[in-house]
């Protein structure tokens, strides 16, 4: 017996996710219900600049009551392919576009308990050609050595979960 939706019920309509939950009847018969995070999807990009080094930004997350240092990342608009996602955030974020964008791969941020369904992109060909930033962003640009950015991310110095495995998506990619 597989698993079985019986019913999904909105709780919180917010501008990145609901909140549902959802009544399911598991393989043994038995009825539970799941608190979801219904997500649209995001994306996030590893910017690659000429000289071999990692553009990442630094902001406050409320999550974490701290400042993080993450690769650019966001939301997708409303249908709106995560390839085109990806080519407006890098934008955004750090204020360069890319000649070539490369999709790495994807994966599920918390499903235990939420739909967001990440896809990271490799950005190179970095030139300027900046979009505005969202109006509750305040972001610092760091650039850090792409060598230098996997050993933080092995020695714990990168907390961000999504900046984590898209460094490690990106590795071999970067012949380090």
């Amino acid at each position: 017996m597989p698993f079985t939706t019986l019913n999904r019920e909105i709780i919180y309509r917010g501008r990145a996710f609901n909140v549902e939950i959802v009544k399911m009847q598991l393989p043994d018969g038995k009825i539970r219900a799941y608190d979801l995070v219904e997500h649209k999807g995001a994306v996030t990009i590893v910017p690659v600049d000429d000289a071999g080094n990692i553009l990442f930004v630094r902001q406050y997350r409320v999550g974490a009551d701290q400042e993080l240092l993450e690769l650019p990342a966001g939301l997708l608009n409303q249908d709106e392919p995560h390839a085109e996602a990806a080519a407006r955030e890098v934008r955004e974020e750090t204020g360069m576009a890319a000649r070539q964008m490369t999709l790495l791969g994807d994966f599920y941020l918390a499903p235990g308990y939420s739909s967001e369904h990440m896809h990271v992109y490799l950005a190179t060909g970095l030139h300027p050609d900046p979009l505005d930033q969202d109006d509750d962003e305040f972001l610092e640009l760091v650039s850090i050595p792409a060598a230098e950015a996997i050993r933080m991310a092995r020695g714990g110095e990168i907390r961000d979960g999504k900046s984590l495995a898209a460094l490690m998506m990106v590795e071999s990619y970067l012949n380090l």
